[in-house]
């Protein structure tokens, strides 16, 4: 194999400080286009750069590890060589959009556009004039999600310009809410392991002699680091795992591809002590109708006039733990990029973005096994927004 890229090592920057997300020249969203771009699609820009390394390159195949953090990888260096060495050589940082949590990245990948152009923009979200609540992870088709989520996908694009496009995800997937707002416009395929998952994406990027696009997706790592943590025996486990399917899948590249290998987001520890309850505080409850996002990104739809109270009384109990904005003043940041009208009220009237290794867990009204979770994601910190882009060459 041969390998390009700056070969950048880790920023210099606290993995517990603010980081903006760099939408249009150095973030998720941005790395669909430049695979386009690389394979010919008129028209599109590349944002990355990755055009002129990987000039001659007619197969591409992108990769998505969940929860592989850029600063999660010298934490897995010793499980994990082969990553450890493309990091080295031909990794580079790049940024999520916000907030840095699966549903919301999936969709950012796959569209190319920052979360507030789409609108998945958490976990779970507030449907705009009810009070239910949508979890993104097991939407099947209420909201439809060609309304919920109507930007075309990159995908569709790719297909719409005589490349063969291939989704390979776990089976279970397949047809999800989630999957159709994502990934629309290409074959799925479903995988239920490495093996597969190896097998699966290098046959369909084999497959023909026109130009190809693969996009795989590999969850385990996320998931050990939310059950046991990162850097626990089960994670180190995955890491592991993750390192074989790298191997792998370079090993298997051929000579006219590429590997593109990215992540959704990092992971980071929450202690025992750094955890609020708002159901369980009558003070952090008061005021607040429905509950959504996630235990570090907070949103909360308030009764009428109560904005101001509920500000007041977060940032209160919260002090240094949490950032507490309205709405307007959380949009301003520029977290979500540009809100059109139609998705402005998916967001909180309330947003509350955790600091350091804080969280506000929901022990009521989220599914139990959240307030177990040893780690989670979703805030702005370096650690969690922080994700890797290796480019690898056949």
């Amino acid at each position: 194999m041969t390998v390009t890229g700056p070969g950048v090592g880790p920023p210099a920057v606290d993995p517990l400080a603010p980081v903006a997300p760099r939408y249009g020249g150095g973030s998720l969203a941005d790395v669909l286009p430049s695979a386009l771009a690389v394979l010919g699609v008129p028209g599109v820009a590349d944002p990355l750069g990755l055009a002129a390394d990987l000039a001659g390159v007619r197969r591409v195949a992108v990769l998505l590890v969940d929860g592989l953090g850029w600063y999660q990888i010298p934490t897995a260096a010793p499980h994990a060589p082969t990553l450890a060495g493309l990091a080295a050589t031909v990794g580079r940082p790049l940024t999520s959009g916000f907030p840095s949590t699966t549903p919301t990245s999936l969709v950012t990948l796959g569209t190319g556009v920052p979360p507030g152009t789409h609108g998945v923009l958490g976990f779970t979200l507030r449907v705009p004039g009810t009070d239910r609540v949508v979890n993104h992870i097991e939407w099947a088709a209420d909201p439809e999600p060609l309304r919920w989520q109507p930007v075309p996908t990159r995908l569709e694009q790719a297909r719409a310009a005589g490349i063969a496009v291939t989704v390979v995800s776990r089976p279970e997937f397949g047809g999800s809410g989630l999957t159709v707002a994502a990934n629309r416009g290409g074959d799925y395929r479903g995988a239920a392991g490495v093996d597969a998952l190896v097998t699966t994406m290098l046959t369909a990027l084999s497959a023909g002699d026109g130009p190809t696009l693969v996009s795989g997706y590999h969850p385990d790592l996320d998931r050990h680091g939310h059950l046991s943590g990162v850097d626990s025996a089960p994670w180190r486990a995955a890491a592991t795992e993750v390192d074989a399917l790298l191997t792998r899948l370079v090993d298997g590249l051929p000579p006219d591809a590429a590997l593109l290998v990215t992540a959704d987001h990092g992971q980071l520890d929450v202690p025992a002590g750094h955890r609020f309850d708002l159901d369980t505080d009558p003070r952090l409850r008061a005021g607040v109708r429905v509950v959504a996002g996630e235990p570090r990104v907070r949103y909360l739809h308030v009764a009428p006039g109560a904005d101001g109270d509920v500000v007041a009384a977060w940032s209160a109990v919260l002090g240094d733990a949490a950032r507490v904005l309205t709405r307007a003043e959380a949009v301003a940041t520029g977290w979500f990029g540009p809100v059109p009208e139609e998705h402005l009220r998916r967001v909180g009237d309330v947003v509350v973005v955790c600091n350091d290794t804080y969280a506000v867990l929901a022990s009521r009204s989220e599914p139990p096994v959240v307030s177990r979770l040893v780690a989670f994601h979703g805030a702005d910190t370096a650690a969690e927004m922080t994700i890797p882009l290796l480019v690898v060459r056949g």
